[in-house]
């Protein structure tokens, strides 16, 4: 049975790189029949933020990513928040340091700092490992005896790994291959901490084993603390039962280089949330996909397709398609570059994808929150003829409103171009012409455009942008027979007249 798990810190909202992991990470469960697990590691419990555990949850669901066993939804191998697993990381610590896998270190703060310093005089960088060790004040160079003594004393230390000296460590890595590199590269990460919890390193090592975690795929940023992670299996007896690892390339900044970050989002304009996130600290807000009108099925498959690509041309693919398709094996060991452009691209697609009821569900929701009541036909009926030009819905009211209320107002520079001062004269032909033919396209595109405008050698341009000025007081809008086919003639012809009167007096 595969079982893979998405694993975040509840430190802030989670970022579209974690969104990715998390979408990977199911659509490869369920491609192999596999099972999902969320788990928060918390043991990092200085950087915790209220409402993020939750501010997870609730991003991860509105995006169809859905799990088997979790935090909120509990299962056999629970809990599955470290914090309430406390208890039994100390055992494991406890076992490293029998095995002679890992000791005990008293050095502090000062200490430390005051050896990086004679390091850095010397033009390098301190390291705590092998070459080192024997020089810090730890169970290793004191001894036992010493250790113990000092424990008892209840005096604050640590719990780091001890690496052998000058051994390659391998990791298998299905997306990048074999990566090696020699112990002595390495520093003995600290696995315990003085405040009694277990770091990430030795947690989460813990936690993939007794939850049976088959297949880890997590960021690249954890490349450099896979060989650590390798040793620790190597080091509880568990090698035969340790997960295969894959690792992520970075999201990258728009220009390609750095990993994208909130400012990259907040100086060109576009969300690194999914939802929008209220930090419960400074008071900042910053925007989210949903909020910005993002369907969700967009986000996931532009997501999907920063870093993979199913290996055919095929852009627009739904969650089952994803599933079907998705190849841990296809994912790219570069970073993948963020597209603003290629973001609204998907979301345009998804947008037109929604149904003419549903698009109308939308807008109806808007024109009750400016208090105008409208025919249900009639507003389906709108959305099925603007839908294609919108790409949020926050566009639809500007988009539409026209359809809904005469304009107020013209616009200075049509006006400027478009309404000459006879223009009076043949709005009125309009008017007449509407009154007089059959209310139909073919009728009323022979009366105005072929016996009125092309037989007075009339520039077709200003008359008909003319007449949109008068419906839409702007030269926008779809095929402006087919405009006053919907409005209706009444109030066509009121919106006319009201034009004349107006830009008659203004001119």
């Amino acid at each position: 049975m595969v079982r893979v798990r998405f694993a975040p810190s509840p430190t802030g909202p989670l970022h579209i790189g974690g969104v990715r992991t998390a979408l990977y990470n199911y659509l490869f469960a369920r491609q192999n029949g596999g099972q999902m697990i969320l788990r928060i590691e918390d043991t990092d419990q200085g950087r915790f933020v209220p409402g993020a555990e939750q501010y997870i949850i609730e991003a991860l669901d509105w995006l169809g990513i859905k799990f088997d066993e979790g935090v909120h939804l509990g299962g056999p191998y629970g809990p599955y928040r470290q914090s309430d697993r406390k208890p039994m990381y100390r055992q494991y610590a406890d076992q490293l340091i029998r095995d002679g896998w890992a000791y005990y270190a008293f050095d502090k703060p000062e200490a430390l700092e005051a050896k990086r310093k004679e390091f850095e005089a010397q033009k390098k960088t301190f390291q705590y490992d092998c070459n080192t060790r024997g020089e810090m004040e730890n169970s290793l160079s004191l001894g036992m005896e010493e250790a113990q003594r000092r424990i008892d004393a209840g005096e604050p230390y640590v719990v780091r790994f001890k690496f052998p000296d000058n051994i390659d460590i391998t990791v298998h890595d299905m997306i990048r291959g074999d990566v090696t590199m020699n112990s002595r590269l390495l520093d003995d990460k600290v696995l315990f901490k003085s405040d009694g919890m277990p770091t990430y390193h030795l947690a989460n090592i813990v936690d993939d084993h007794t939850m049976e975690i088959t297949h880890v795929i997590r960021g690249e940023e954890w490349l450099p603390s896979a060989p650590l992670h390798v040793m620790l299996y190597k080091a509880f007896g568990w090698e035969d039962t340790m997960p295969r690892f894959a690792h992520l390339p970075l999201l990258l900044k728009p220009e390609g280089n750095g990993k994208l970050s909130k400012r990259d989002g907040d100086r060109l304009g576009f969300p690194v949330f999914p939802l929008e996130w209220h930090d419960p600290k400074s008071g900042e807000v910053s925007s989210g996909y949903r909020e910005q009108g993002y369907l969700p099925q967009a986000v996931v498959n532009m997501l999907a397709l920063m870093g993979w690509n199913p290996g055919t041309e095929q852009e627009i693919m739904s969650m089952e398609e994803l599933i079907k398709l998705f190849n841990v094996e296809h994912i790219s060991k570069n970073g993948a570059k963020f597209n603003l452009d290629k973001a609204k691209w998907f979301q345009h697609e998804y947008f037109q994808k929604l149904s003419d009821e549903q698009v109308a569900d939308l807008l109806e929701a808007q024109l009750k929150e400016r208090g105008i009541e409208a025919d249900r036909n009639y507003i389906v009926k709108v959305a099925g003829m603007m839908k294609e030009r919108i790409t949020f819905p926050s566009e639809l009211w500007d988009t539409c409103c026209y359809f809904f209320e005469a304009p107020t107002e013209y616009n200075e520079k049509d006006v400027a171009k478009r309404w000459t001062p006879d223009m009076h004269i043949h709005m009125a032909k309009v008017i007449e012409i509407l009154n007089t033919v059959p209310f139909e396209h073919d009728a009323i595109h022979k009366a105005l455009l072929d016996d009125y405008i092309a037989a007075n050698g009339l520039n077709t341009g200003k008359v008909m942008n003319s007449l949109r000025i008068a419906v839409v007081g702007r030269t926008v809008g779809p095929d402006m027979i087919t405009l006053v086919l919907t409005i209706g003639k009444e109030e066509t012809i009121r919106r006319i007249e009201k034009a004349i009167e107006k830009l008659k007096i203004e001119q």
